[in-house]
């Protein structure tokens, strides 16, 4: 059997502190048995394409899935992400070959075609975005709902939070893991699985909100700020403490791999400023005084609204709407109003690094850049972009990569054309942009409200041999490596997988 414990996006660095004053002694132990390991991930410009490549053994640019909203060419809209084909997962390989997988919370996932086993999703806490509650066989949510009781609803909204509203999600992110770890001990006692893959998603969400306390109007103070602050290490520790409890239940043989697809640190994103950036760009100057951009379309319209809306009141009509409506509604929000006619390039969706992709002729429906036109509009784009500065004159943007120099594969072409990374200095209180070349760009509302955000890069594993021993791959370790290790195991066919075991035989 093996084991894949996902300490879902912990931070390096809060990782080290915590390892150096013993707060994870778990994973302190789990180390000295076995051997930690940085990873290569496309989380270096696609941090939620990681989740698929950490699954399937599929590097990015073959499954094409890096976003929840994703754009699609032939609609000339963005969907939500369960639009598209995604690759099978490491457990649907599993399942073929007639072998029994657990899952639990996988993030960012899907209900498999192919399956055997049980998989609960939604369990430690539900997110009708990345993480939306469905079980397979149906049955086992619902009962194991009646032993440990229902998991709560934490969906995150964009925008400024209140203290209450963070207090009571640092409530569910600390007992979150406990949930799964109790759900994975119930399910190993009663039945025989080949693969146990558990995900602690706690740990994901708690870095986006309480890596620091800049996204409250005002700090709170006494007790509440000495929760609040150390929210995201007391919900490190419930990790480090749930992973001693599922591996007191397996068997003493198990091979184990505890894994992070993606880093955390202070949130520098200023996606939310890239439309109006671009814009401007394009326009080839600031907007004129008379030039409106109060308009409830174009650049940087679902912003806009989520400036006007109180996250309370977002979440209260998203609450009351089915997931299907509610996520349907999101992904025609994000691109709301814009004329394509007139659209020579646009933002992509994103919370993170910024996504651009031009509307080119010939690949969207309604494209107008000629593909010989491209590498010179591309080119005008990043000039301008790179031009952009903090108030205190520092550069907003680090750099501009395009991605078809850094991803080539199969689905390529569901990819954006240019990232932008941002300066690594904080954002969360940034109240905007400026260029010389095209104006100033201001802030509407708070962005996302998250203080912390990912980091390019930053996937690391520990492995530790159980029935099998330690191999070393011909070259440095990726995050496919994961789903080739599981099928390498397990002994199933590896046959289209981009990874390397890093177990072999005994």
């Amino acid at each position: 059997m093996i084991c894949v414990l996902q300490f879902d996006a912990a931070s390096v660095a809060v990782v080290g502190r915590m390892l150096a004053a013993g707060r994870l002694p778990v994973l302190t132990g789990l180390i000295a048995r076995g051997e930690q390991m940085t990873l290569r991930t496309p989380a270096d410009h696609f941090a939620a394409g990681a989740f698929h490549t950490l699954y399937s053994g599929i590097e990015l640019a073959d499954h094409g899935l890096f976003y929840p909203f994703q754009w699609d060419a032939a609609s000339q809209r963005a969907r939500y992400m369960t639009a598209f084909p995604a690759p099978p997962a490491i457990w649907e390989r599993l399942a073929r070959g007639g072998l029994r997988t657990l899952a639990i919370d996988p993030y960012e996932s899907r209900p498999p075609h192919d399956w055997l086993g049980t998989y609960v999703c939604g369990w430690g806490f539900r997110d009708r975005v990345v993480l939306p509650r469905w079980s397979l066989p149906r049955a086992a949510a619902t009962q194991l709902a009646g032993i440990h009781g229902e998991g709560p609803h934490a969906t995150e909204i964009f925008g400024r939070p209140t203290v209450r509203e963070l207090l009571a999600l640092r409530t569910k992110l600390v007992a979150a893991p406990g949930r799964v770890a109790a759900a994975a001990v119930e399910l190993l006692g009663r039945e025989r699985y080949d693969l146990a893959w558990l995900t602690f998603s706690a740990a994901h969400l708690a870095g986006h909100q309480f890596w620091d306390l800049s996204q409250l109007a005002q700090a709170p103070e006494g007790r509440e700020r000495e929760l609040l602050e150390g929210a995201l290490e007391d919900v490190y520790a419930e990790v480090d403490a749930a992973l001693g409890k599922v591996l007191a239940a397996l068997p003493g043989d198990c091979d184990v791999i505890v894994a992070s697809a993606v880093g955390m640190d202070v949130n520098s994103s200023r996606a939310d400023l890239l439309p109006q950036m671009l814009e401007a760009v394009l326009r080839g100057g600031p907007r004129p005084a008379d030039g409106g951009g109060d308009a409830e379309g174009g650049a940087g319209a679902i912003w806009r609204l989520r400036a006007a809306i109180p996250t309370g009141a977002r979440g209260a009509i998203a609450q009351a709407l089915p997931d299907r409506v509610a996520l349907e509604l999101t992904a025609r929000l994000e691109l709301r109003g814009i004329d394509w006619s007139q659209t020579a390039a646009f933002c992509h969706p994103a919370d993170n690094q910024g996504y651009i992709r031009l509307n080119l002729r010939g690949r969207e429906r309604d494209g107008i850049v000629d593909p010989g036109e491209a590498d010179a509009l591309l080119r005008t784009i990043a000039e301008g972009l790179a031009t952009f500065c903090d108030p205190d004159g520092a550069p907003a943007v680090a750099s501009i990569d395009r991605v078809a120099e850094h991803h080539a594969g199969e689905r390529t072409g569901r990819l954006p054309d240019l990232v932008v990374q941002w300066s690594e200095r904080p954002a969360t209180t940034l109240a905007g942009v400026h260029s010389a070349s095209f104006g100033d760009v201001m802030r509407r509302g708070t962005g996302s409200g998250r203080s912390g955000n990912h980091t390019p890069g930053d996937a690391w594993a520990v492995v530790v041999p159980g029935a099998h021993a330690a191999r070393s791959p011909a070259r440095p370790p990726r995050l496919a490596d994961v789903a080739a290790t599981v099928a390498a195991v397990c002994g199933v066919d590896r046959a289209g997988l981009a990874g390397e075991p890093l177990l072999g035989e005994g």
